[in-house]
């Protein structure tokens, strides 16, 4: 780790004044910063800040220093959002890791996380050797020559199918950004991973009031069961009305280079009946669009497999 200034201003407005690199739990940005991926020679400590609160009067309002586990444990958070933050990390990274921080964590492609291998995301130009190389664990969609690592956050895509909004501040003032328009696929800029421009720091997020979103459920397959990322995941909320579906919201991750919304299995899925056969044919075209790479092909099953299953799970008593 390189030497760095480090301090804690007292304000929000003092926060924003100053340039550096805002840390909040640090479960990502101390063990880059130890990789030497990231470098930054201004760190601020912006844990004594208000950003912090649930309120849960009209919708969903976040404060982006809660920590992962109080957020899972509030009674009011949709169940989507409870169970995709209660299988991210373990119980000590959850005590620590802040909302806001869990959404901007960096990808776990261990190209990108060694300094002595290329990687476009860290360097660009320098080239993307998990397309040709250890890609097991990479995305099938969403891909682009440049880069092919997957989004790490568990949580980001429950809140992508539930149409989160990120609240941002900076010294110029502030707006709000769709969440689903804040991340940003590779393309020929792998580097540039989401929408946070210079100086901006995320103070809330905002989940539109969804009464049927209280029928949802998110499921992650892992190569085991205690702390590991995604292989694939599905966040699915949906209105159930006299034995057919009314609306849905299906997102998934693990498998693409952004939380994924899948509009096309929403589509079919409205109007269908509660039926294995019915969620079967809407996760028919779950992977449409997918470029598997030469290790991660099981991904394009493994993605309509993780969806039908999370269907399943959801009606389990009503078929």
């Amino acid at each position: 780790m390189r030497p760095f200034e480090l301090t804690a201003p007292a304000t929000l407005e003092a926060a924003l004044a100053a340039p550096g690199t805002f840390l909040a739990g640090g479960t990502t940005l101390v063990d880059l910063m130890k990789l030497n991926v990231l470098t930054p020679r201004h760190v601020q400590d912006i844990n004594e800040l208000p950003l912090r609160g649930i309120d849960t009067g009209d919708g969903l309002r976040i404060g982006a220093l809660e920590r992962m586990s109080d957020i899972a444990a509030h009674p009011g958070v949709y169940p989507m959002i409870s169970r995709a933050l209660l299988l991210s990390a373990s119980q000590q990274l959850r005590n620590m890791a802040s909302f806001g921080g869990n959404l901007l964590q960096r990808t776990r492609c261990t190209y990108f996380r060694d300094v002595a291998t290329p990687c476009n995301k860290r360097e660009p130009g320098s080239g993307c050797p998990a397309i040709s190389g250890a890609n097991r664990m990479h995305a099938v969609l969403g891909t682009s020559e440049r880069c092919v690592a997957t989004h790490a956050s568990d949580v980001a895509v429950a809140l992508i199918a539930l149409d989160a909004q990120l609240r941002l501040v900076s010294a110029a003032g502030s707006r709000t950004v769709e969440l689903a328009e804040f991340y940003r696929p590779p393309g020929d800029s792998p580097e540039v991973e989401n929408d946070l421009r210079p100086g901006e720091l995320i103070t809330e997020v905002v989940v539109p009031r969804l009464d049927w979103a209280a029928r949802s459920t998110y499921v992650k397959v892992r190569d085991r069961q205690s702390y590991e990322f995604a292989l694939c995941s599905a966040a699915v909320a949906l209105d159930i009305r006299d034995s057919r579906i009314v609306d849905a919201r299906v997102a998934v991750g693990g498998v693409a280079t952004v939380p994924w919304r899948l509009g096309a299995v929403e589509a079919a899925l409205r109007g269908a009946s509660v039926t294995p056969a019915a969620f079967e044919a809407a996760a028919s075209v779950a992977a449409d669009g997918a470029r598997p790479l030469s290790a991660n092909g099981f991904k394009v099953s493994l993605l309509k497999r993780t969806v039908v299953r999370a269907l399943l799970e959801l009606t389990e008593g009503d078929r």
